[in-house]
């Protein structure tokens, strides 16, 4: 192994690309060396490298969605040897601390913990990554599925999942899901295991709802751009509104949307990163009754999911519309981050020497 490698550095707004940085080695006991076999650009490294995470330390290097080949394991790594090709969650988390006792992956206390490449250490748009206590949040790649089956399980396929389980759609339910890029669509895919009569998508990008209609996963597809969204799910429910919706996106009118969409006595739920403050119009809608869920995805479902698509339960694979090595990532973040070329999602295979 070479004692440098390539890898996407975000140096502050604006102010990311292409570096050669030292190859991570093992600290602790329990960490792990995984050489990175295929990882993604997501909506929130977007955010990150414009400047919408002013919280995210810099220099690091960004991405959090990503399979793995173990290669180098400490002393005490008891699940995983060298050889191993796993999927990785988001988040690196200890497991033993008061939060992840909670479930609360996201806040783990221990330090250097945290989401990959935001919050944490650094991130997988590299060559490789250290991953510290790797033993609870690395899942081997069952013999029957790729990497990019299983590849979106660690961060939006979960996420998705998390969405539709907050709201706790009950078979029969008309659910709306505000937003159709990559989380939504996740969403909508996993929302269906639960055995809505019909989900109802909403975005203002007409080909990410065709996707939808087309892969089965959304039973109709309203534009708010020559669309009333709101108007037409009540007519759809008798009046009513949705008894489920999940906001998928993170702006203050995508919110509003999703709010007015859902029936009084139901369930809402919203998933998307704000980069503003979110006004919620309490004054107005108090009345409604409603049950509200957000938060960060806690990662414990992914081996639920990954049997789900071992099973042919679930299939994301529709949404890999792209597909190119480390070296080309900065045309990734062109394409995907401007919603270029229909781009759903950028996958980035290992760099080409």
């Amino acid at each position: 192994m070479a004692d440098t490698m390539k890898a996407l550095v975000y140096r502050g707004p604006e102010k990311y690309g292409l570096e050669d940085v030292p190859v991570p080695k093992i600290i602790e006991p329990d960490d792990v060396i995984g050489k990175v076999i295929l990882s993604t650009i997501c909506g929130s490294d977007i955010h990150i490298v414009h400047g919408g995470m002013p919280e995210v330390r810099y220099p690091l290097i960004i991405g959090h969605e990503f399979c793995a080949e173990i290669v180098e394991a400490g002393p005490a790594v008891k699940n995983l040897k060298v050889g191993d090709k796993v999927v990785v969650s988001c988040v690196a988390f200890c497991g033993e601390c008061w939060y992840c006792k909670q479930g609360l992956y996201a806040h783990c206390q221990k330090p250097g913990f945290g989401c990959f490449g935001v919050y944490g250490q650094e991130g997988c748009q590299t060559e490789y990554v250290r991953m510290p206590g790797a033993d609870n949040y690395c899942y081997h790649i069952p013999e029957s599925l790729t990497p990019q089956d299983v590849l979106f399980s660690g961060d939006i396929l979960s996420t998705g999942y998390f969405g539709a389980e907050m709201t706790e759609i009950q078979p029969g339910d008309t659910v709306v899901v505000v937003g159709a890029g990559p989380v939504g669509l996740c969403c909508m895919t996993t929302a269906r295991l639960w055995g809505p009569s019909r989900i109802i998508a909403v975005d203002m990008v007409q080909s990410r709802l065709d996707v939808a209609i087309k892969e089965g996963i959304a039973d109709i597809a309203l534009n708010p751009g020559k669309d009333d969204v709101v108007e037409i799910i009540k007519s759809l429910t008798g009046g009513l509104g949705a008894d489920r919706s999940i906001e998928c996106v993170g702006l203050q009118p995508t919110f509003d949307t999703a709010l007015a969409a859902v029936r009084a006595g139901g369930q809402m739920s919203t998933i998307g990163i704000y980069e503003k403050p979110l006004s919620v119009p309490l004054n107005q809608v108090w009345a409604k009754n409603l049950k509200f869920g957000w938060g960060f995805v806690p990662m414990n479902r992914m081996p639920k999911l990954i049997s789900l698509i071992e099973a042919g339960k679930i299939n994301t694979n529709f949404l890999c519309t792209h597909k190119a090595p480390l070296n080309d990532i900065m045309r990734g973040y062109d394409v995907f981050g401007n919603k270029k070329e229909n781009c759903l999602k950028w996958l980035v295979t290992p760099w080409e020497k």
